[in-house]
């Protein structure tokens, strides 16, 4: 049986998504935030400037929708670590700017992460669809 949600109160149904767990989303960011990077270099957009701070940014939001709101932190992290280190200092090396510039960044990402996820942490209700059998009574 296929399980639908709906919020309470709300009439459209849509299927039940599992969320990524932490330990995957992090997993998951980090490598596709390098291979952002290589995206990055291939157009000549790879130093620090807005389009990289975007896509950075679009990469957090696009993994936490299909993470749990828990996994916002460390998707956050995976962004600033790839954006910092591929972005803002190149050939892969951190560099440190302060804690407030850092702060302000590795806050943003996480905010980012976070935009999609916690509306699909709301509260649902489960519906249980089952199949109906059109079938009427035999005829004589």
């Amino acid at each position: 049986m296929r399980m639908y949600s709906a919020r309470p109160g709300g009439r459209r149904y849509r299927p039940v998504l599992d969320r990524l767990s932490t330990g995957v989303s992090f997993a998951l960011a980090l490598p596709a935030g390098g291979l952002l990077a290589l995206g990055l270099d291939r157009f000549g957009e790879l130093h620090a400037g807005l389009l990289p701070y975007l896509a950075y940014l679009g990469l957090a939001v696009l993994a936490g929708a299909y993470s749990r709101p828990r996994a916002a932190p460390v998707v956050g992290l995976a962004a600033w670590l790839c954006c910092n280190a591929f972005a803002e200092h190149h050939h892969a090396e951190l560099g440190w700017s302060g804690a407030g510039v850092e702060g302000e960044h590795f806050a943003l990402f996480t905010a980012a992460a976070l935009l999609l996820s916690l509306p699909a942490a709301l509260p649902r209700r489960s519906i249980r669809v089952e199949r109906l059998r059109l079938d009427g009574p035999a005829a004589p």
